[in-house]
This record gives C-alpha cells, structure tokens and sequence, in this order.
C-alpha cells in the first residue's frame, strides 16, 4: 500500500475476489471471504500506513455459501476497520473445480446481493461488477448502487466508454477520436524504439479499438503480425488503419518494398 501511493496511485484495493487455485497458495483472493476479522486487520494496517483510501473487492459467496447473510457478515465486519467502498462481483467464487474463466461464468448472478448490501449498510459505498456490457446496463444498475465496474467489456470494447463523461456523468465535450487514440498511442510507441517486445505489448492491447466497425478483423490480424510490426515499428497503429480500411494505404506503404503488405 505505502509503494502505491509512492507511485502516486489514487486507490489501493485488497482482492478478495480471484478464486483462482494459484492465489489460494498465496493465502489471497476470494479465500479470504472466509476470514474477515483478517481482512480487517489488513485494512487496519495499511491505513495506518497511507493516506490514499483502501477499498475492498469481493464476491457474495464462496463454493457452496449462497446465503445472503454470509456476504453480509463479510462487509460488516470488514467495514468496522475503516474502509467504506466495496467492489461487488455478484457470484459465488467456486475454490475448487472451476477455472478463473468458468467463475465469471457458471455461477450465478445474484445482483440483488450487491442490492441489499446497500440498503443494509446505506453509509456505504457498493460497486457492482459482473457481465456490464454496456452504457445503458451500468445506468440500469446505478439505480441500485453507487457505482458500476465494467471490467472485460471495457477491455474488448472499448469505444463503449468514449461518452462514459456525458451519459453517467453529465460532462458534456467533444469526444475523442479513434484517430486521435492511435495518433497519442503512436507518439507513446516512438519513445520504446526497437523494442518489439514492447510494441507488441501496445499491439496487443489495442486489438478492441475497432471492435463492432467494418475493418476490425483486418486490424486485428495486421496488429498479431509479426512480420508487420517488425516493418513498420511505432508507425503500426497507423498501417493497421489504414489495412482496415479507414485511411489511406498508400500514406503507410513503403513503394520501395513490393513484398510486403
């Protein structure tokens, strides 16, 4: 907690949420659900050791507690030690028997947990997380609770969020531009230079920008190739729009090199 706010971070957040096997050898995740006088001492702990605020991130269950009133216990106790955000992924987490992947997806969704959690604590504050895929869904869900995580939505589509600021939060501006995104995307993969490793990495990451458009599965395939971010370096964002249609090739095209492309 003291290294993140050293580095300037607004938030640190304990997760006691991740089912997965490997997490559970750490002692950390959602196994912790199972120990909240823990949770609390380690909430204790690093308030005392920062100023930034400590939040919690949590399932409603574990393996085979469904009932309401162990999540309940959890926050109660848990919010005694000073913390006041909770972060909802409304499923059980199963500790064994189900991948990470299979948690997101086969137990339930109980959202009215994360509902009643704030009725019953109402001087708290819930965010509710799990299968948010859209704008209209999270201002759905802020009827209920205080705030909204879109986690892989946010990741795979990102567009989504580009009028987050008008619809949520009454923030009327221009909106960015995709072209805006790879123009500031490409200025950032000048500055790691040769590194392929790293423009990779940026690569990878910008697969969903194009996500619902004509031309998303050209830029996705031209980001994974190998052979054209070798060629093109930080100019890729750039060739990739282009070889999705949405710019002109010939601006992006070495005439000297009739192989490639």
């Amino acid at each position: 907690a003291k290294l993140a706010q050293d580095w300037g971070y607004d938030e640190v957040n304990i997760n006691c949420g991740c089912p997965s096997e490997r997490v559970q050898k750490g002692s950390f995740g959602a196994c912790l659900m199972s120990e909240p006088a823990l949770v609390a001492d380690c909430i204790k702990a690093m308030r005392d050791a920062v100023d930034i605020p400590v939040t919690v991130k949590h399932r409603i269950g574990i393996d085979k507690i469904e009932n309401y009133d162990f999540v309940r216990d959890f926050v109660g106790t848990v919010s005694e030690a000073g913390t006041n955000v909770f972060i909802v992924h409304t499923r059980n987490a199963w500790l064994k028997g189900l991948s990470p992947k299979e948690n997101r997806e086969i137990p339930p969704l109980k959202r009215e947990f994360a509902y009643q959690l704030k009725k019953d604590f109402p001087e708290l504050i819930f965010v509710i997380n799990g299968v948010i895929q859209d704008l209209g869904q999270a201002e759905e869900q802020l009827k209920f609770v205080d705030g909204v995580m879109v986690g892989r939505a946010a990741y795979n589509t990102p567009w989504l969020l580009s009028d987050v600021d008008d619809r949520i939060y009454g923030d009327s501006h221009e909106p960015i531009t995709r072209e805006k995104v790879i123009e500031v995307m490409t200025e950032y993969l000048k500055t790691v230079g040769s590194d392929q490793r790293a423009v990779r990495a940026v690569c990878r990451h910008m697969h969903g920008l194009l996500t619902g458009l004509a031309g998303a599965k050209a830029w996705r395939r031209t980001l994974s190739d190998s052979a054209a971010i070798e060629h093109e370096g930080s100019n890729i964002l750039n060739y990739a729009y282009a070889k999705a249609g949405w710019s002109d090739i010939e601006r992006y095209w070495d005439a000297d090199d009739d192989n490639f492309g």
